[in-house]
């Protein structure tokens, strides 16, 4: 029922002596859902010990407000789940614990680590045994045993051996660490709350919990808070980054700040964007709800076509355990989806959509319009064709289950069931996102990684 990328972890981490850490932790966790649902977990420190609670399911599932008192302490890190490497159970949900010369951490990672299994197997010969199955262990292992007589040492060893992408929040009985990889592939915002320290992955979590945003950890730098205060270290500096611009385009919030640009605007730059390249003459404008509502704002005001809203989303789907019977499962897209035909009968609508990757949900909304009286469809996509697999953090499939890498547009037009079909170009993206191009991750579209990478990397290759 949802063809879209999968999301890519959430972080979120406070130092606030003082507050409860662990309910603000939980707030920062509820802000950042959208990006992973399989589990949630929270890590607090009290400066001797550290408690932890993970459970599978969303924030609201996995907390109550007893797990939430026995979390004490005046900081926390805590984490919600996509899985890209290692399967979705609970031995894997994060933040992980892991216990080495330097004492107890736990990690929560956002990202993706493409030579964890050289890593792995290379600790495993040095005797470190571990309990799952996801490069975060691998993470947090190569940080605990790392040579280095301070943390900046530590992690200047681990940001020369790792290779990919990580977006950390650390903690320590005594210290929270937020580390950002050189290439600044995934987002990690900054702030300040009551004299306190918070790290989020968007800075919507920020704004939830009342903090105000600093700025953004830059790529290569290495935040380090305790009780001597915060520290900030400069570890890596490279002129080719790769933020990752589906970070613009789908997964983070509208209402988030990356790359000192306002998303919702970004977006509306990508539909004003695609509306230039992709003119034509229609009746109504619609987003598929609700990635690419901002998108079609943008192609509605740039083309003077209304805007208008066809398409109903439940909200819901998705947030249960409950497996539909046969009859229910058969009605497919239209659990997720509804149309209005008193709005759409006779009309020639612009459908505008965030991206389609394997192309398994566009056919079913096309069909739900048809059926709902419009007699044109003019699909437009505000991101290029995505034809190359992620392997920095987003679940898009296989080159082989990617639409776009085995058809050409005219024949995703046809399967697809539109009558137009336009796709915004790299450039046209890379103008909207408003960063240099040496800044940003296109890899899906182009094939050109940032770093070298395996092709046919399997998220399941650390399974014991």
């Amino acid at each position: 029922m949802d063809d879209h990328p999968k999301e890519a972890c959430g972080v979120f981490g406070v130092y606030a002596p003082g507050e409860d850490v662990a309910r603000l932790t939980f707030f920062g966790l509820f802000a950042l859902q959208h990006r992973g649902q399989e589990s949630a977990g929270i890590a607090t420190a009290d400066g001797q010990r550290l408690y932890l609670h993970t459970r599978m399911g969303l924030v609201s599932q996995a907390f109550d407000e007893s797990s939430l008192e026995n979390l004490i302490g005046h900081a926390a890190i805590g984490h919600t789940r996509y899985s890209t490497t290692g399967s979705s159970r609970l031995i894997n949900a994060q933040p992980i614990r892991v216990k080495g010369t330097w004492g107890e951490m736990t990690v929560g990672h956002n990202g993706n680590i493409v030579n964890a299994k050289e890593l792995r197997d290379e600790l495993s010969d040095h005797g470190v045994e571990f309990r799952g199955s996801t490069d975060t262990e691998v993470i947090a292992h190569l940080l605990c045993y790392a040579p280095g007589k301070t943390w900046p040492e530590k992690i200047r060893y681990c940001m020369n051996r790792l290779q990919g992408a990580y977006s950390l929040v650390v903690i320590t009985p005594d210290t929270l660490m937020g580390i950002r990889d050189p290439l600044g592939v995934r987002p990690l915002a900054f702030g300040r709350l009551n004299g306190g320290w918070v790290l989020a992955s968007e800075s919507s979590a920020l704004d939830h919990i009342g903090a105000d945003q600093i700025r953004e950890v830059e790529p290569g730098e290495a935040i380090i808070i305790d009780g001597s205060g915060m520290k900030s270290h400069q570890l890596q500096t490279r002129e080719r980054q790769a933020l990752c611009t589906f970070e613009h385009i789908y997964f983070a919030r509208p209402d988030s700040i990356i790359g000192g640009k306002l998303l919702h605007l970004a977006r509306q730059r990508m539909g004003a964007q695609l509306a230039r390249e992709h003119p034509v003459e229609a009746d109504m404008v619609i987003g598929i709800p609700d990635s690419a509502v901002a998108a079609a704002i943008g192609y509605s005001k740039e083309s003077g076509i209304p805007m208008g809203e066809g398409i109903l989303k439940n909200r819901y789907v998705g947030r249960t355990f409950i497996q539909p019977d046969q009859r229910i499962r058969e009605l497919g897209v239209k659990l997720k989806f509804n149309v209005m035909p008193e709005v759409l009968q006779g009309k020639r609508v612009v459908v505008v959509d965030d991206s389609i990757v394997r192309g398994t949900t566009t056919p079913h909304v096309m069909s739900l319009l048809r059926k709902g009286g419009v007699t044109e469809i003019h699909m437009r996509v505000c991101a290029p064709p995505i034809r190359y697999p992620c392997f920095f953090g987003v679940d898009l499939a296989t080159r082989g289950e990617l639409l776009a890498a085995q058809k050409t547009v005219p024949e995703i037009r046809e399967f697809i069931g539109a009558d137009t079909l336009g796709y915004l170009s790299v450039e046209g993206l890379i103008k909207s996102v408003g960063l240099p191009e040496n800044k940003v991750c296109t890899a899906c579209f182009t094939g050109l990684y940032p770093i070298p990478v395996q092709l046919e990397m399997d998220k399941l290759a650390l399974e014991m």
